[in-house]
């Protein structure tokens, strides 16, 4: 298949689901690329190099700063792209990529790195009730009710499924009434490499976003005054830092040597949140430094207890602190953590993809 179309969400940030699509770019390198905006600059050279297509909401007013209030307008939004001209069609997709109106002949695989989250398992996270003004308690369920009416319909336009996670495979499975093959996300092991000279400090990467559970690290982290690293922007940034006491330093976005800096160095990486699967935990395993997270999501397939970390079985600060303590006793093999992260390194995923597509186009052209 010569003409290849990949759809991504949106490009603000370099996450999991950005890494992704850089390997993607990779295998497909005359791909052509469609997102509903891009903010200049915030990819790497590989994705800011190619032709970006976005859609109109790129010049929607304060898109930057405001574009989750745009939410209603995505799915409309990623059918307006024209796929027609395209034989071969891969959406990298956490919230409407996949929901592209692809031509009858174009073959449409999903790389899901979750289905809609605020729309479905975590809508009350993002929308709490209690605290939404009446305007919002009267708009905002109508319309969620809508577009997971629309996520779930448009889960039929997608030939193949593959998730990041088992995790995220089951999910796949009760929402959309799909199966779905898993293929885990790249981690660069190349670039994150062995560093056994740890300092006396524990780590968060990630967005400061309600269901990261950001708070319940810090409110834990006040209470027993170990030194905690926060890398990341987010919403909840500025309730987050009221929070937290002096030996909890933001240190917002960062390069990704400073980033490799701070995985390579830190006592441990924390993920005090349920995660779809959990890129920046690997990295860090990849770096020599073992993990403390919550017992539940893509986590479970990516840490091996007691060897490279170790896990909290309630979300509450009592739990985190007593597997903190329990940390603090385990005298762990930094080698081994690492070698442990080659079974997740970048060529390994492009050989899994590849494949993996390979068999979808030739099951795809018997039909």
């Amino acid at each position: 298949m010569n003409r290849v179309a990949l759809i991504h969400d949106w490009l603000t940030g370099r996450r999991g689901g950005e890494k992704v699509l850089e390997a993607l770019v990779t295998l497909f390198p005359d791909a052509d690329i469609f997102t509903l905006f891009h903010f200049k600059g915030s990819q790497s050279k590989i994705i800011e190099d190619k032709k970006i297509h976005w859609s109109f909401l790129q010049n929607f007013p304060f898109i930057k700063k405001f574009y989750r209030n745009y939410l209603p307008l995505y799915p409309i939004a990623i059918e307006l792209f024209n796929l027609e001209k395209y034989d071969l069609i891969i959406s990298s997709s956490h919230c409407v990529a996949k929901g592209i109106i692809p031509h009858p002949h174009s073959l449409h695989i999903c790389y899901c790195h979750t289905p809609m989250r605020y729309a479905w398992d975590l809508y009350h996270y993002y929308f709490p009730q209690p605290s939404m003004s009446l305007f919002k308690k009267i708009f905002i369920p109508s319309i969620m009710n809508w577009l997971r009416t629309w996520d779930q319909a448009t889960s039929l336009r997608v030939d193949y499924f593959i998730s990041n996670s088992y995790h995220v495979a089951k999910r796949i499975k009760k929402y959309y009434g799909r199966e779905a093959e898993v293929i885990n996300p790249p981690v660069d092991t190349e670039f994150f490499t062995l560093y056994e000279e740890k300092e006396d400090y524990y780590l968060i990467v990630s967005a400061l976003v309600p269901y990261k559970k950001i708070d319940l690290a810090i409110s834990a982290f006040n209470r027993i005054n170990k030194k905690l690293k926060i890398v990341g922007n987010g919403p909840d940034y500025k309730k987050l830092k009221k929070l937290a006491g002096k030996n909890v330093e933001f240190l917002g976005s960062v390069s990704d040597s400073d980033l490799k800096f701070f995985y390579q160095r830190a006592k441990c990486f924390l993920l005090p949140g349920e995660e779809d699967f959990g890129i920046a935990p690997l990295e860090a395993q990849a770096c020599g430094t073992p993990v403390i997270a919550f017992r539940k999501g893509g986590a479970t397939e990516t840490i091996l207890e007691n060897e490279t970390g170790i896990f909290f079985e309630k979300l509450n600060i009592e739990s985190l602190i007593s597997a903190i303590d329990k940390f603090e006793k385990i005298k762990f093999n930094f080698k081994k953590i690492r070698d442990w992260t080659l079974n997740f390194s970048y060529d390994k995923f492009l050989d899994r993809i590849r494949k993996s597509i390979d068999e979808k186009i030739e099951k795809f052209r018997e039909k």
